[in-house]
């Protein structure tokens, strides 16, 4: 199922995650509901920003894009992360859905405070995995993402 916005771009999915299982796990989750947009992997929060930003020999990644995010991660883990994509006047406004397996009530509660969209625990696979897909596709089909800059 392909969403195009607008501006007849792709969204393209940024999968911030270092868990090789549940990467594999995620992409064929996207493949079974026929998810086909654009997805980038990377392995932890400075991969991430480089990303974003087109820092260390990186490519930018263009607007429209959705982060899924994990919050346990090396170098730079999923709340710091967040932190300093919200102080970056560029990437401020991105959205961002946590992607983890932390049910920490201070986890939720970081990842809240800055601006998620949504936190979603990732050992609730099966069913309440496919919804979560469900309600993605149907966010991109609905939501008018920011212009590219």
């Amino acid at each position: 199922m392909t969403h195009y916005s607008a501006y007849n771009t792709p969204a393209t999915i940024l999968l911030v995650e270092d868990d090789e299982v549940d990467i594999e796990g995620i992409l064929r989750a996207f493949r079974k509901q026929n998810i086909d947009h654009p997805i980038k992997i990377v392995r932890d929060g400075v991969e991430a920003l480089n990303v974003l930003r087109g820092a260390e020999g990186y490519s930018r990644l263009r607007q429209p894009y959705l982060i899924l995010l994990d919050i346990n991660m090396p170098r730079m883990n999923g709340i710091e992360f967040l932190q300093a994509l919200r102080k970056d006047t560029l990437l401020e406004s991105s959205i961002v859905f946590v992607l983890t397996t932390s049910n920490a009530m201070e986890d939720k509660m970081a990842a809240y405070n800055e601006q998620v969209a949504g936190y979603l625990l990732k050992n609730n696979v099966g069913v309440e995995f496919t919804n979560l897909l469900t309600m993605l596709s149907a966010y991109w089909r609905v939501v008018e993402f920011p212009p590219e800059d």
